[in-house]
């Protein structure tokens, strides 16, 4: 990519980039650290921005590494995301259904987190990001076949573990 600039194609990826951090490392403070680092090495290797075919991948790779980096540090604890980085549905007016639907997102949320890394990633830059199964194979260093397996294997185990617990909790409700 030529005449790429820090301030109009780097600094616009640091959402992108917190919200991929997040959903390796899943602790706010370490995605802000990893946003951090990574910056700190795509302007490092600012001599060579000419030869790289794309700015974006290229920055995302390196976040991806280094969150990986950040969770085999903290030994993946296994934290939850932060309620504010996640987009919740419209809320119906009535407060019972209110309460459902949060209950059901929070219960996505923990299944997301209970995914394996390279389902998590998948699945946070093909449905939260948008990217093509290419962009995401370059940035994960796998095949876009690996990125199509990955995001059907966490689709399903989140339909499963979503059903199942919507059938106990279901099961539980009837029982009182």
């Amino acid at each position: 990519m030529k005449n790429v600039s820090f301030r109009n194609d780097v600094l616009p990826l640091k959402n992108e980039l917190f919200r991929l951090a997040l959903r390796i490392t899943l602790d706010r403070a370490d995605a802000e650290d990893v946003v951090q680092e990574t910056m700190i090495k795509v302007w490092s290797k600012r001599d060579s921005w000419d030869d790289i075919d794309n700015v974006e991948a290229f920055s995302m790779t390196i976040c991806r590494n280094l969150a990986l980096d950040h969770a085999k540090r903290r030994e993946n604890d296994n934290e939850r995301l932060d309620a504010d980085n996640v987009r919740e549905p419209v809320a119906p007016s009535d407060p019972f259904e209110q309460t459902v639907n949060q209950d059901r997102v929070q219960m996505v949320r923990r299944i997301v987190d209970s995914l394996p890394e390279k389902q998590r990633s998948c699945i946070q830059l093909r449905d939260f990001e948008g990217k093509q199964y290419k962009e995401i194979a370059t940035i994960l260093t796998i095949t876009e076949e690996q990125v199509k397996v990955n995001i059907f294997r966490a689709r399903q185990t989140i339909k499963q573990k979503f059903l199942e617990a919507e059938a106990f909790h279901a099961k539980h409700r009837e029982s009182k």
